[in-house]
């Protein structure tokens, strides 16, 4: 005797397998039980403007290709698909088949005639993504499938959660107490189970700096920033960790530690050595701080005699390895 959907679908979800193998096995249990033409299981980015498919059954490339469009989201984001609400199908909307291209361009030429789509919600969180049943037949979803999907939707969406990859990975660094998921639109989303922190905003220059690590292919970076510490000139330590086992709109986390030991150096001597990793010479450091060269050169002599590094070179890649150095913004610090 086949065992409950509930019970075979919690085991998958709680499995440590990959996300996409992970969501495929979903979609494939949740379709035995509840037999449609084509299952379509997709993330959305923070602001559901773009839709990126983890799992699907019964769905050619062209199909989901096109379900990938930002106008596919937009036409989601009118149905109310996007707030916390039970499953709705073609037949409950107000608006004429017709009027809905992605049914009238898309799934209707591919021979679909009625479809059941329930919002995904992060568990107590924000909005995830869709889980959609399309069917051949134009007759509406009965009151049992809509109750059997609306019960499945929190299982499905904590199974295919990409913040499940991302905490795994900020585990991985000791001691954070502060974190955020950055997105590639530009905004971010704090990691929950950790405190907030000022520095964690997408205005600020230092998910500026962590941002374009990531963009720039960089798995992993480490460095020092100041924080308004009572006038103390105090840092932080911020860790830049890639994504991994996530769709492509989640780029990675920045996590907040404190301020490990960076052999003596002082705020001005973190800074300056920033630059040098930077490859900037003297003059030109001397130019960026508006500082005097014979200060940069003094500040240089501190670095390299704490650092006990010949050059300068051994002294950026140091710096780099320990993550000792305030890397330079492209805009002025705010924070």
């Amino acid at each position: 005797m086949p065992r409950p959907p509930l019970a075979s679908l919690t085991d998958v979800a709680s499995t440590g397998a990959p996300l996409a193998e992970r969501a495929q096995r979903l979609v494939d249990g949740l379709t035995r039980w509840l037999p449609p033409g084509a299952t379509w299981l997709a993330l959305a980015d923070p602001d559901a403007k773009v839709y990126a498919t983890v799992a699907s059954t019964g769905l050619e490339q062209p199909v989901l290709d096109y379900l990938a469009r930002p106008a596919v989201a937009e036409s989601i984001r009118d149905a109310g698909l996007t707030r916390n609400r039970p499953p709705l199908s073609l037949a409950d909307l107000a608006v004429p088949v017709d009027e809905l291209p992605t049914w009238t361009d898309c799934l209707i030429p591919t021979g679909f005639r009625e479809g059941l789509g329930v919002p995904l919600f992060e568990p107590g969180g924000p909005y995830l993504g869709i889980l959609t049943l399309l069917f051949f037949s134009g007759d509406p979803p009965s009151p049992a499938v809509r109750a059997t999907m609306a019960r499945l939707a929190p299982l499905v969406a904590g199974g295919v959660s990409p913040m499940r990859s991302v905490l795994a990975t900020a585990r991985l660094v000791q001691g954070a107490t502060s974190g955020a998921v950055l997105f590639r639109d530009g905004t971010l989303q704090p990691l929950p189970g950790l405190e907030r922190h000022e520095l964690l905003d997408a205005r600020c220059p230092v998910v500026e700096v962590a941002r374009d690590a990531l963009l720039a292919g960089q798995v992993y970076r480490s460095f020092m920033w100041p924080v308004d510490d009572g006038g103390a000139g105090g840092h932080v330590r911020m860790t830049v960790l890639a994504a991994a086992d996530v769709p492509a709109f989640v780029l990675g986390t920045l996590l907040v530690s404190p301020d490990g030991d960076c052999r003596g150096l002082t705020s001005r001597e973190l800074e300056v050595l920033g630059h040098i990793v930077d490859g900037l010479s003297n003059q030109q450091v001397a130019r960026r701080l508006a500082l005097a060269p014979r200060t940069v050169a003094a500040h240089v002599e501190h670095i390299l005699h704490k650092l006990d590094a010949p050059s300068r070179t051994l002294a950026a890649v140091q710096a780099e390895r320990d993550g000792c150095y305030v890397p330079a913004p492209r805009s002025p610090i705010r924070h």
